[in-house]
């Protein structure tokens, strides 16, 4: 599975519910959810934050498969975005991936990324700090308190903008190294 280039929402639920369950990644006693919305961005309104939304953008790394001429590359800057909340004991988490166009066809469409179980742990675990520090005031494991952050130094090749969904959202991780 750690070469699939296979968008699989039910390895990002599934790993949440193992964290959670096994690991007790959250133990508080509050219930956590993971949704998807893939059309959310990054900008948290001020009545989101009064009901308590805040976001945290993962960089990942991730492999790709065009379906229309089936070309398939690696990238290091997959950005996840996850936006979440803690209120009356529910604890709810949405998350949106964002896609790459293939630069051999160059038809504007943006593709979802396949990731390996370890990517996906990788970033649940961080997201786990994150709720941690921010809704429980636990203190924060990581050294980068930026919100963001990108996962073991893997090299591909350089990132192209014009073909990653986020940069051309404006909220790529690419300039964090």
């Amino acid at each position: 599975m750690s070469k699939s280039t296979d968008w699989v929402p039910s390895l990002w639920l599934d790993t949440f519910d193992e964290l959670l369950d096994e690991d007790n990644e959250l133990d508080y006693g509050d219930q956590w959810t993971l949704n998807f919305n893939y059309s959310q961005t990054d900008k948290v309104t001020k009545e989101e934050r009064k009901r308590g939304w805040k976001v945290y953008c993962h960089c990942a790394y991730g492999r790709f498969k065009c379906p229309t001429c089936d070309k398939v590359w690696p990238s290091a800057r997959v950005v996840v975005l996850f936006r979440y909340r803690l209120r009356d004991d529910r604890g709810t988490v949405i998350m949106r991936p964002f896609g790459q166009s293939c630069r051999s066809c160059q038809d504007d469409e943006f593709y979802l990324s396949g990731f390996s179980k370890k990517e996906v742990e990788n970033a649940l675990l961080r997201l786990c700090s994150k709720i941690r520090k921010n809704c429980y005031n636990d203190e924060d494991d990581d050294e980068d308190d930026d919100g963001s952050a990108c996962s073991t130094k893997v090299y591909t090749k350089p990132h192209e903008a014009s073909l990653c969904q986020a940069c051309i959202m404006g909220i790529c991780c690419q300039d964090e190294d």
